[in-house]
């Protein structure tokens, strides 16, 4: 019995590389993204069943996340795919890291502090095909770019990719028109630069479009089991791999009128049972879900009432229960064929299951099953 805590299936997260890497079309790799913790999984653990499952290539956001992963996975590939300020670049670097350049001032600045580490850095030029944040949208400076990576001593060229904008948006036309953009950009980096990279998809590109794949594609979201089209991931082959599971710690008799929780923001109707669990938005239970969610506790869905606190949340057990002090409870998760999944909370909280799992706090252990 736990106050709180996300237990991680490994074995799904090795399970859902091996599919993904299955779909991948002419052998590309499989990059798996462990950013964000490993999107609120545990990146440690998740990356070396990813890596089991058949991904080649590790890739994060920051250059905190980069130190942290370069120091578990000395001899695995990893990228930084964000900005770097110029203490992130002496820290990336010194992880073994591969980095995202899309700037000449920044290629640069790369090469000077590779020199000062005495040994070149891998780069990847980022061309922004549609998504408007980083990268280069000019196709003509990207190919400079390319040209002066690949001619400087202390650079190596290695990649050249883009962030798809709408791929998890089945009605977009905006994912073909990025796609060929970037397409003809890379067409024209390879067709100079034969051995480097080229990468775009994300999760949901690699179910939308085989077109996409080209030599890698860098998935996160499916890696964990998670819809990228906010749907049942179970219909793309995946098995979400993160439980939140809490326990029932009190159970007390509601009469008519009784409330629960900060506002009495709800009142029994009739007499009730009423179950306490010792979690909260402290732990990433989101307050969005007060009288808008449901718990499950002896295989039964249960309706969480009054205002979710920092450290406790109420559910409503029912005119008559057998529920007990010490009964688990499963946020998200399975219990006794009864499921709740992340996308189910994220419809209910109107955002996507990504920021489910990612907003478990550092409070909440993480146990792998």
């Amino acid at each position: 019995m736990m106050r709180a805590v996300a237990r991680i299936d490994l074995g799904a997260v090795e399970r859902n590389c091996a599919h993904l890497k299955s779909t991948l079309r002419d052998g590309a790799e499989l990059c798996a993204v462990v950013k964000a913790d490993g999107y609120g999984h545990g990146a440690d653990g998740c990356a070396t069943a990813a890596l089991a499952g058949g991904a080649t290539k590790l890739a994060v956001a920051t250059a905190t996340e980069a130190a942290q992963i370069g120091r578990r996975f000395q001899h695995v590939p990893l990228l930084t795919m964000g900005a770097l300020t110029p203490e992130d670049v002496d820290v990336s670097l010194s992880a073994g890291s591969e980095v995202a350049v899309w700037r000449e001032s920044f290629r640069r600045l790369l090469a000077d502090r590779a020199r000062a580490q005495g040994r070149p850095a891998r780069v990847h030029v980022k061309h922004d095909s549609g998504m408007g944040r980083l990268g280069n949208p000019d196709p003509a400076e990207v190919l400079a770019l390319a040209r002066a990576c690949d001619a400087d001593p202390d650079l190596e060229l290695a990649g050249i990719w883009t962030h798809l904008a709408t791929a998890d948006e089945p009605d977009s036309g905006f994912f073909d028109e990025q796609l060929d953009r970037f397409a003809a950009v890379a067409d024209a980096v390879k067709a100079e630069f034969p051995s480097v990279t080229v990468h775009a998809a994300n999760s949901a590109a690699v179910f939308r479009d085989p077109r996409s794949h080209f030599d890698m594609a860098r998935c996160g979201v499916a890696v964990y089991g998670l819809d990228p089209f906010q749907g049942d991931p179970a219909e793309r082959g995946l098995a979400p791999a993160l439980s939140l599971c809490s326990y029932v710690a009190d159970v007390k008799r509601f009469a008519p009128g009784d409330s629960a929780g900060y506002g009495q923001t709800w009142r029994a109707p009739v007499e009730t049972w009423v179950g306490v669990l010792p979690l909260g938005y402290g732990d990433g239970v989101r307050r969005g879900l007060s009288n808008n969610g449901e718990v499950l506790v002896r295989g039964r869905r249960r309706p969480l009432v009054g205002t979710v606190s920092m450290d406790n949340v109420t559910i409503n057990l029912g005119p008559e229960t057998d529920v007990e002090p010490g009964d688990e409870a499963v946020l998200i998760g399975a219990q006794d064929g009864e499921t709740i999944l992340a996308e189910e909370i994220a419809a209910r909280l109107g955002t996507i299951n990504y920021e489910v799992t990612c907003g478990i706090s550092a409070r909440v252990p993480r146990e792998s099953a």
